[in-house]
């Protein structure tokens, strides 16, 4: 990797993390505000109400204090709730039975049909080009997996540093939308067995790509993207916990967004491959991991 790439990755990587970690926890401060209340009140009433209005201005102005309320969260609490994540992702088809989310459904089932139909001819694009050279070379697999599991360890690091549990929940609600990506990204590679746009030769189209590669779940490609998955995930994760700050959701998901984008020019993986994956990743993200229980 190039030394300006280098420098604003690293860049990136110190600052977000730092940013995040360092937030105040506001439930922290709520809980000091609740105690002090009572004995404000029998001391001075007007010193209760000027407490209460300097409180009210402080919830305002932190958008933790009034982000919706997450699930519990720790270490221990980690393989309980994987379970609970993939119990209802098991049980989803149950949800569109009973006339549930059936638009957002078709809209990533319809876009990824439509994405495999494209597949064989657009791929080819992307490896028979030296456009993306100096691009896929810095974003290889090994370079962009780490980016992704450094960002919430950083983020867990910061926390633990500073005191901020808000910062570790987040850091532990990222790895946990990745650890149940890929339980649920296990089956899908072994079944699909699909090849990889890097494993054809010549102008396409690439064709006959599913059933036809490794099922080796732990192999290289595949349907879907794990990187693209992780990526998304981890984005969501910190742009639900801190979409107050505006600039955090056009980092995260620019970053995962040239993530993405890598798996796709360095002939890893197939769009359709990427979309599902993304989209995935958001999905379980937003409405598996993050809301609370």
């Amino acid at each position: 990797m190039n030394f300006p790439r280098r420098r604003w990755l690293v860049t990136i990587f110190v600052t977000l993390p730092f940013l995040l970690g360092i937030h105040p926890n506001s439930a922290s401060a709520q809980e000091l505000t609740t105690a002090a209340t009572p004995d404000t009140v029998q001391s001075d009433l007007s010193d209760s109400n000027t407490s209460q209005q300097q409180g009210a201005g402080q919830q305002a102005a932190d958008p933790q204090s009034t982000a919706p309320p997450t699930r519990d969260v720790s270490i221990l609490k980690l393989p309980r709730n994987i379970f609970q994540d993939e119990t209802k992702i098991a049980f989803f088809p149950k949800s569109l039975a009973q006339g549930k989310h059936w638009w957002p459904t078709i809209g990533i089932l319809g876009g990824t049909a439509a994405l495999i139909a494209s597949d064989p001819y657009t791929a080819p694009a992307f490896h028979n080009t030296g456009r993306f050279h100096e691009y896929n070379r810095d974003l290889s697999a090994i370079s962009t997996g780490t980016f992704i599991a450094a960002v919430p360890a950083a983020i867990y690091g910061v926390g633990l540093i500073t005191k901020n549990s808000y910062a570790k929940d987040t850091a532990l609600l990222a790895g946990e939308a990745v650890v149940d990506g890929f339980l649920l990204d296990l089956p899908f590679k072994a079944i699909s067995a699909r090849k990889q746009p890097i494993n054809y030769s010549g102008p396409g189209p690439y064709s006959d790509s599913f059933f036809h590669g490794s099922h080796n779940p732990a192999g290289s490609g595949g349907f879907y993207s794990m990187h693209a998955f992780a990526a998304a995930a981890v984005a969501t994760v910190i742009a639900q916990r801190y979409g107050k700050h505006r600039w955090v959701p056009i980092v995260a998901y620019g970053l995962a967004g040239a993530i993405c984008f890598s798996r796709i020019s360095r002939s890893d993986h197939f769009p359709s491959d990427v979309f599902f994956g993304g989209a995935m990743g958001i999905v379980i993200a937003r409405f598996a991991v993050v809301p609370a229980r």
